[in-house]
């Protein structure tokens, strides 16, 4: 699914969307180039879970956010090769080992080696209009985004 997202309000709007309505368990992979809208949209897949001051982990690589709804850990692979990517474990996050089982956004996600059953896959890029989302989510979650 394409939506035109013309400016950041309309990128969270849709992050939103999906933190009210994405289960427990969720993983969001998220790709696009620096500047593409990841973080922004976090910050409202964030505040459709009720978490609030969502910061990028560029340097601290993972923010876990247990206040919302249920938690939100956000991921950001951007400093790290995708060889690097495997010392993290960060199928723990997914499978609920050792963690509250939550929802999951991991930027640069193509730099995962081990990629989760059923993720939602969501690629972002400029365009005439301001961004575009390339929405992929799996027939197993049944989603109403409305915007």
């Amino acid at each position: 699914m394409i939506i035109e997202l013309p400016n950041s309000q309309a990128t969270q709007a849709l992050g939103r969307s999906l933190g009210e309505q994405l289960p427990t368990g969720s993983v969001l992979l998220l790709k696009g180039d620096l500047g593409s809208g990841k973080t922004t949209l976090v910050q409202g897949l964030g505040a459709g879970l009720g978490v609030e001051d969502i910061d990028s982990p560029t340097f601290t690589l993972i923010n876990e956010y247990t206040k919302g709804r249920v938690p939100l850990y956000h991921i950001d692979l951007y400093r790290l090769s995708a060889a690097e990517t495997n010392g993290l474990y960060l199928e723990t996050y997914w499978e609920g080992i050792e963690v509250e089982p939550g929802i999951v956004a991991i930027e640069w996600s193509e730099r995962l080696t081990h990629l989760p059953p059923e993720p939602i896959e969501l690629a972002l890029s400029y365009s005439t209009r301001g961004r575009r989302a390339d929405l992929k989510i799996p027939t197993s979650l049944d989603l109403e985004l409305g915007i």
